[in-house]
């Protein structure tokens, strides 16, 4: 018996070992060497080199290729990158990581370019693939549906859902994630079917006769996508595993996670304990929930921060999506909203809100995160800004203004007056660029959208990202509509606001990281930096056209090698 039981406490003891190893992070060689191909730097000091040499996680030397092979010894692994471009790892300057990793669970109702779906019938097709599968009384969630790419130019109904959908609960999400449909079974389920009045900062539409057509909005939408987005500690996982691979197989070596409440943090948190996610993580919290957490001293950040995980700016959010209708414009929308011909969108938190959720930040020592799509949202955010800072005498350094889709000449000049940054999604003159320009704004509008051209002019520093899950994390076809502005039909959308292709790529990777003050640690191939790469099988310098197409050929992290393409 006893040694049965010595038998079984090896087993225990080896099985434990085997497991604490198994979610060890991956450590550096001692010393490695990159040569024999285009390093570009982002580092204005010394935009090129012929080599880059590596101690453990950080660079150490820079130079001639005879300067670096001068420090090579026994121990060091040499890289020939064989004529391919090296680039600082890319940043993520605006995403919700994992959440592309839903598609796991959830219905794909994409269009094209990036799905298949082009009517409604098509739709519910997938939707009641999805009922199907889901246990009767549970939720059934769809996601990336664009009434703008449906055949008919509507969203889904309650009704369609009901009959589809009797016994389950409902909500498909909006490809902005601002809105979506829910059927009778969810609205009952989260009260609002007996809701007569819209709540605050949110939409519920209804029919002629007052009851509601399934569609919400903004606020409105939350109350839906918690639960149906409610995934078990298993699911997270699994969709860190689908969202990890996804940023790396795109020279993603920091990530961020925007949004995120306490519970997502923690999530977060085990994850990058069992060495799930190699990626360095940026968190933006959620006012409403961990922000007010930090400041309220309930939380300390510095006990969620680590060497790999930063918590950075806290988030709001100040209006909607304009290929949804909801973002919050100085004039009218250019097509007449439900037979409106003077809706401009709305608030979804009014200017004194906003006023003090800045100043209670600023207040108690972070930096701001805001969401703003419309010009009419962006002067909210800056009168906030100024408000706090003029009147109230509190200082608020280095806000990022998120999207900035419709910023103004005028606002432009008042982001470096207030020190504010933008961030451009400017992947929007590609995937709605058609729809801007002839349905939601108008072709004068549509050409200044996301205005890089006149932000450069202008003095500004700013960052470009694609707020994956909402397209696809691909941030050289970012890069590649800054420097172009095609449309996904090929027309040119505001030529005048285009950049080259250095600036394009400082966007996503010093600037991004500048941003939210890590450009000492990344976002360029410096000294003292991590090793963070990111190598492309063509130089993006010599063939701006085709930037979306250069092949990732591996990411490296710390001096990691974690992603390498197949031959």
């Amino acid at each position: 018996m006893k040694r049965i039981v010595k038998i079984l406490l090896g087993l225990i003891v080896t099985v434990a070992a085997i497991a604490y190893w198994a979610v060890q992070p991956e450590t550096p060689p001692a010393s490695q060497a990159w040569f024999n191909g285009t390093i570009l730097t982002m580092d204005d000091q010394q935009p090129t080199v012929e080599a880059v040499f590596v101690r453990g996680d950080r660079i150490v030397a820079l130079g001639s290729r005879a300067e670096i092979e001068a420090l090579v010894d026994t121990q060091t692994i040499i890289h020939d990158l064989n004529g391919a471009t090296m680039l600082p790892g890319l940043v993520d300057a605006h995403s919700h990581f994992p959440a592309s990793g839903m598609a796991l669970f959830l219905a794909d109702l994409r269009s094209p370019p990036v799905g298949q779906v082009k009517s409604i019938p098509e739709l519910l097709e997938r939707v009641a693939a999805q009922v199907q599968n889901t246990p009767t009384g549970e939720w059934v969630g769809g996601y990336g549906y664009d009434q703008l790419m449906l055949n008919e130019k509507r969203h889904p109904s309650l009704q369609e859902l009901d009959a589809i959908a009797p016994n389950h609960p409902v909500f498909l999400m909006h490809v902005s994630g601002h809105m979506g449909v829910a059927n009778s079974a969810a609205f009952k389920l989260v009260g609002f079917d007996q809701l007569e009045e819209d709540p605050a900062g949110g939409h519920i539409h209804r029919n002629s006769d007052g009851t509601a057509n399934g569609l919400v909005e903004e606020n409105a939408a939350l109350a839906f996508q918690k639960p149906a987005l409610d995934l078990s500690l298993t699911q997270f996982i699994d969709m860190v595993d689908f969202a990890r691979e996804e940023y790396l197989s795109n020279g993603i070596t920091t990530a961020q996670a925007s949004n995120a409440s306490g519970q997502y943090v923690q999530g977060l948190t085990l994850a990058m304990s069992l060495n799930k996610i190699p990626q360095r993580l940026v968190i933006f919290p959620d006012y409403d929930s961990l922000g007010l957490e930090l400041i309220e001293g309930a939380v300390k950040a510095a006990d969620l921060a680590t060497n790999q995980r930063h918590i950075g700016a806290i988030k709001l959010i100040a209006d909607g999506s304009i290929q949804g209708f909801t973002g919050y414009l100085t004039h009218p929308y250019h097509s007449a909203h439900n037979g409106d011909d003077l809706y401009r969108g709305y608030p979804r938190i009014p200017l004194d809100e906003l006023k003090r959720k800045v100043s209670n930040i600023a207040q108690a020592g972070f930096q701001a995160v805001i969401h703003g799509n419309g010009d009419a949202s962006i002067d909210d955010i800056l009168d906030a800004i100024d408000y706090v800072q003029t009147t109230l005498g509190q200082p608020v350094e280095r806000t990022i203004l998120i999207h900035a889709q419709m910023a103004r000449p005028d606002q432009l000049q008042r982001m470096k007056e207030l020190d504010v940054t933008p961030s451009f999604f400017v992947a929007h003159t590609y995937y709605w660029g058609d729809q801007h320009r002839d349905v939601l704004i108008g072709s004068q509008r549509a050409s200044h959208i996301s205005p890089l051209r006149s932000a450069e002019k202008t003095g500004l520093r700013f960052s470009t990202h694609l707020d994956t899950p909402i397209v696809p994390m691909q941030p050289l076809l970012s890069a590649w509509s800054s420097v172009n502005r095609l449309t996904a039909t090929g027309a040119t959308l505001g030529e005048d606001e285009r950049i080259g292709v250095t600036r394009a790529l400082k966007a996503i990777t010093i600037d991004a990281a500048w941003q939210v003050h890590l450009d000492d640690e990344i976002g360029s191939i410096s000294v003292g930096k991590y090793a963070d790469f990111t190598l492309l099988e063509k130089n993006p310098l010599l063939h701006p056209e085709n930037l979306k197409d250069i092949k990732i050929i591996e990411t490296i992290i710390g001096g990691v090698s974690y992603f390498q393409s197949k031959k």
